[in-house]
């Protein structure tokens, strides 16, 4: 028996899970919804899911899984238009960066025995310097060598658990386990932070004496600069973001103004030592990162027992498992 999947947003994330669990089709069946039913069309067309339904009520009736790949502001009103087509027993997955308040709208929404787990996928390290957000930059490897954040209210069965777990393992990708307050502290730093780096660096520039020229010669570093501020919904899921995890980046951006205000102190002394040595220092931890971001040496790092459990063991013996014979069975 294959697990049913119904993957609710088809941009990047959502099809390239679709992509990645295609390659997958004796253990997995997909569902696909979009709000957008040109994009629903594309992505079948284009094998991303097995099929679509633009009935979003119906389309995750018969999900053992429902994987909500969409912008965090349309996450709650998404989780209160399915909640009572869920059947007992499935798992709800979110893939937004903050999970502390999204995992309150689950428990105040979701219906008893229906689970939620949330997941924060990292793209893999061939893929870092794309910036494309859609369907059409969707790639069945893109969380190959990736880790996804897994965070879960206490009390979840193991067996969902070990269900999305596996799921995470067809795609290429492997688990950490956190809880909601370490996956949003993790995240200020990943992704937040530069967002809104991105976007205070547009903002004291557009705005400012002499755009009208600086934007004809702005190249190749004002735009790797800006790019963590490029997608189409970036602005609306930022700012609720940010509030839904304000302590932890307000942290990150002290430490930010902090390295700001240092850097400037140097500039200003002309102090050519410490000004060398602290872009240096910088460059440095660059190339480290990305070393060790291509490398994905921590794949091998011992992991808790939902992690390290077998391919037949990890995805819910029920679905993926051969089933046992009766015991009075000649």
């Amino acid at each position: 028996m294959t697990v049913q999947i119904t993957i609710i947003g088809l941009g990047q994330i959502g099809a390239s899970l679709g992509l990645a669990f295609g390659a997958h089709k004796d253990k997995v069946a997909t569902v696909g919804h979009d709000k957008d039913f040109g994009i629903e069309r594309l992505a079948q067309k284009n094998g991303v899911v097995d099929k679509t339904n633009h009935n979003l009520p119906s389309s995750v009736e018969n999900a053992n899984v429902v994987i909500l790949a969409i912008p965090v502001h349309q996450v709650r009103d998404t989780l209160r238009y399915i909640a009572r087509d869920l059947k007992k027993g499935a798992v709800v997955v979110d893939t937004t960066p903050v999970k502390a308040e999204v995992s309150k709208w689950a428990q105040e929404i979701l219906p008893e025995g229906v689970h939620y787990v949330g997941l924060v996928p990292a793209i893999g390290p061939d893929f870092l310097h794309e910036t494309g957000t859609g369907l059409d930059s969707a790639r069945a490897d893109l969380f190959s060598r990736s880790i996804f954040l897994l965070s879960a209210p206490q009390g979840i069965p193991s067996d969902a658990l070990n269900l999305v777990s596996g799921l995470v393992g067809l795609t290429g990708g492997t688990v950490m386990i956190t809880d909601f307050v370490e996956s949003d502290g993790l995240i200020s730093s990943a992704q937040l932070l530069p967002q809104l780096v991105s976007a205070s660096l547009l903002n004291a520039t557009i705005s400012q004496p002499g755009w009208q020229e600086v934007r004809k010669v702005a190249s190749r570093a004002y735009y790797s600069a800006t790019s963590a501020f490029t997608g189409q919904d970036d602005a609306d899921a930022l700012h609720m973001f940010v509030l839904q995890n304000r302590e932890n980046v307000l942290r990150k951006l002290d430490a930010m103004i902090t390295a700001l205000v240092e850097l400037r102190y140097d500039i200003e002394d002309a102090n050519e030592k410490s000004l060398r040595d602290r872009l240096k220092k910088a460059q440095e931890g660059r190339q480290d990162w990305l070393k060790e971001r291509s490398a994905a040496s921590w794949m091998e790092m011992k992991r808790e027992p939902v992690e390290k459990i077998s391919m037949s063991e990890r995805l819910l013996g029920t679905f993926f498992s051969k089933p046992k014979k009766d015991k009075q069975e000649k």
